[in-house]
C-alpha cells in the first residue's frame, strides 16, 4: 500500500497556482470527463431523452414511410418546404397579385416638384426604376460630376431659403434625370450631401458641400427652377456642359436691384406698415425715413464684417429714436407708436420664421431647428436694439404711453392699399423677377381684406384670423407656383408682410422697458404665436392646394403619402 502512494515527492501538497484549470477537481469520475472532451457534440443536435416525432413525406421525405427511431436527422426537411400546419386551401393572399405588381411612371404625369416629392416620400424598396430622361455618353453618366452638379444646384437652392424637402427633391430630379438610381440626398441647414451606390456589390460614391453664405435673390431662385425644369423635360436636351454652363450664368448675373434701390424699398415698407396701422402721411415720411437710416447703418455693419446680429441691433435704433424724438418734441400730429413699429415691420424675419416650421412640419427636425434658432437670435437683435432706446427715452422723459393702442380706423381703402405697398416694397427687398411682383402684390392685398373682415368686422381672434389668411396666401401661392413651374416663395414670403406681428411686438417691448415684465412678455407671446399661425397657415395652405391635385403614380385610387417618414413610435 506505501509503494502504490509513491515517493514522497508525490505526497507534498501542491500550492493553488499548481493546479491547472481545467484539471477536474477531486471527486469527479476522470472517464466520463475524458468521454465528453474526446466526443463534443454539435449545438445542433437533439439533447438526449427528448423524443422526436416521425416526419412524413410534407417535411421532404422521399418516400412515403415513417423513419425509424434514430433517423430524424437523417430526413431533414427542406428550407422551402411549406410547414406541417400549412393548408392551401385556406392560405393567405399573396403580397404580390397574380396580375403583377402596378408599373409606376412618374415622368410625364405632373410637375417634377410632385414627382420628386412622391418619390421621396416612397420606401427604397418600391421606388421605379429611373427613366432617363438626359442622353448619357457611350460609357455611361459621369457619376462625379453628376454630383457636383446636383450639390452646386441644391446649394443655391439652400442658400435662397428653400425648404429642405423641396431641396431634396431637386436633387433627387437632377440624378434621376441624368440616370443615376440609388441616389439618396441630404440636406441640413448648412450641409449637403449625397450618396450614390452603383449596384449592390459597389461600394457607394458620397458627396458633400457645405452652404457658408446665404443671401436672398428670388430672381436666382426662380432662374434655377428653370433650369431643372428643362433638365428634367424630355423635349428639352440639356448636356451636363450646358447645365454647368447656365448654372455659372446664374451664379454671375448681378441682382435685379441695387443697394439704394433696396434702401428705398425699406422704406416704403415701413411706411406702409404705419400707415396700415392708423399712421397719416407724416407717420409715413417719418417711418420710412427711420427704416432707410437703419438699413444704412446695417449696410454700415455688414461692410465692417459684423456678424449679422448686432446688423439687426444697429438696423432696430435709428426707427425707435424717431419715435422717441417725436415724443420728446410733444407733435400730437405724429403717433410715435405707428412709427417704431413700422420700422420693425421692415425688419422681423418672415421668411426664416416660414421655412423653419415648414421644415419641422415635414420632417426636418435638424433644420428646422436651425432656422427656428437664427429666427430667434435675429429677434433678440431687433429686441435689444429697441430695448437700448426705449431705456434711453425714458430716462429723458419721454411719455410713451402702452395703453393707446392702435384703434381699428373706418379706412378699408386706405388700409387695402397700403397693406398692397407693403407687399410690393417686400417683394423687392426679397429681389423678386418683375414678372411675378403684382401676383404676390394682389395676393397681399387678398390676405388683409381676409383679415381685417375676420379680425375687425367679425370680432374674431386676431391669432386665428392671421392663420386663416396666412392659409389663403399658402394656397393660392402653391397654385400660382404649379402654374408657372417655380418656386412657390415668391409668391409666399412678401404676401404675408401685412400679417407680422409688429404691433404686439413693439408694445410687449414697451412694457418690458417700463418694468412691467408680465405685461410685456403676455404681449411677446401674442407676437411669437401670431408669427407660429401665420407658418403653420401657409404650410398648411400649401398642403389644402396638393389635395385637389392628382397624385404622381396614383394606381387605383392610391393614398397620398404623409410627409412625415414615420409615425414617431
Amino acid at each position: 500500500m506505501v509503494a502504490e502512494q509513491g515517493g514522497p515527492e508525490d505526497q507534498k501538497p501542491q500550492s493553488d497556482e499548481a493546479h491547472s484549470a481545467f484539471v477536474p477537481p477531486a471527486g469527479v469520475d476522470r472517464r466520463t470527463s475524458a468521454s465528453e472532451d474526446d466526443q463534443p457534440t454539435s449545438e445542433f443536435a437533439i439533447p438526449a431523452g427528448l423524443a422526436t416525432e416521425p416526419q412524413g413525406p410534407a417535411a421532404g421525405s422521399a418516400s412515403g414511410s415513417a423513419p425509424g427511431p434514430g433517423s430524424g436527422s437523417d430526413t431533414i426537411g427542406s428550407a422551402f418546404a411549406p410547414p406541417r400546419t400549412y393548408s392551401a386551401q385556406h392560405s393567405p393572399p399573396a403580397f404580390t397579385p397574380a396580375h403583377g405588381s402596378p408599373m409606376i411612371r412618374l415622368t410625364k404625369e405632373a410637375p417634377w416638384q410632385d414627382r420628386m416629392r412622391t418619390m421621396l416620400r416612397m420606401p427604397v424598396a418600391e421606388r421605379p426604376a429611373p427613366e432617363t430622361v438626359q442622353k448619357p455618353d457611350e460609357t455611361g453618366p459621369a457619376v462625379p460630376r453628376v454630383l457636383d452638379l446636383t450639390l452646386r444646384i441644391g446649394e443655391l437652392l439652400l442658400a435662397g431659403g428653400e425648404g429642405a424637402e423641396d431641396v431634396e427633391a431637386a436633387m433627387f430630379a437632377v440624378t434621376r434625370s441624368y440616370g443615376l438610381d440609388r441616389c439618396e440626398p441630404t440636406v441640413t441647414f448648412t450641409l449637403l450631401s449625397i450618396s450614390h451606390q452603383p449596384s449592390l456589390v459597389d461600394d457607394p460614391v458620397t458627396a458633400s458641400r457645405t452652404v457658408r453664405r446665404r443671401a436672398t435673390d428670388y430672381t436666382r431662385l426662380a432662374a434655377v427652377f428653370r433650369l431643372i425644369d428643362d433638365i428634367t423635360t424630355e423635349d428639352v436636351e440639356v448636356s451636363l456642359e450646358e447645365a454647368y454652363r447656365r448654372l455659372a450664368e446664374i451664379r454671375r448675373n448681378r441682382h435685379p436691384y441695387s443697394g439704394w434701390v433696396l434702401t428705398l424699398a425699406a422704406g416704403g415698407l415701413a411706411g406702409a406698415a404705419s400707415v396700415l396701422l392708423g399712421g397719416g402721411p407724416l407717420v409715413f415720411l417719418v417711418a420710412a425715413v427711420g427704416a432707410m437710416l437703419g438699413d444704412r447703418l446695417a449696410w454700415l455693419c455688414a461692410g465692417r464684417g459684423l456678424p449679422e446680429f448686432y446688423q439687426f441691433v444697429a438696423a432696430a435704433m435709428p426707427p425707435a429714436a424717431l419715435g422717441v424724438a417725436l415724443t420728446l418734441t410733444h407733435w400730437s400730429d405724429v403717433r410715435p407708436s405707428a412709427v417704431i413699429t413700422g420700422g420693425l415691420f421692415a425688419l422681423l424675419p418672415g421668411r426664416a420664421l416660414v421655412a423653419g416650421v415648414q421644415d419641422g412640419l415635414t420632417g426636418f427636425y435638424i433644420t428646422a431647428a436651425a432656422r427656428l434658432l437664427e429666427v430667434m437670435y435675429l429677434f433678440i437683435g431687433i429686441v435689444v436694439g429697441v430695448l437700448l432706446v426705449l431705456y434711453l427715452g425714458l430716462q429723458l422723459g419721454a411719455q410713451l404711453n402702452p395703453e393707446a393702442r392702435f384703434i381699428a380706423h373706418d379706412r378699408p381703402v386706405v388700409q387695402i392699399l397700403a397693406s398692397m405697398a407693403l407687399c410690393f416694397a417686400f417683394a423687392i427687398l426679397l429681389q423678386q423677377d418683375r414678372s411675378t411682383v403684382l401676383a404676390v402684390t394682389l395676393n397681399g392685398g387678398v390676405a388683409w381684406v381676409i383679415y381685417g373682415a375676420m379680425a375687425r368686422t367679425g370680432n374674431i381672434s386676431p391669432v386665428v384670423a392671421t392663420a386663416t389668411a396666412a392659409g389663403l396666401v399658402g394656397l393660392f401661392g402653391q397654385l400660382l407656383s404649379r402654374y408657372q413651374y417655380t418656386s412657390s416663395l415668391p409668391f409666399i414670403t412678401a404676401a404675408i408682410g401685412p400679417l407680422l406681428p409688429g404691433s404686439a411686438t413693439y408694445f410687449g417691448l414697451l412694457a418690458v422697458a417700463q418694468g412691467r415684465v408680465n405685461a410685456g412678455l403676455a404681449s411677446l407671446s401674442t407676437a411669437v404665436a401670431t408669427a407660429l399661425a401665420i407658418a403653420i397657415g401657409v404650410n398648411l395652405g400649401s398642403e389644402i392646394s396638393r389635395l385637389f391635385m392628382r397624385v404622381p403614380g396614383a394606381v387605383g385610387g392610391a393614398n397620398r403619402r404623409a410627409a412625415k417618414r414615420t409615425r414617431g413610435f
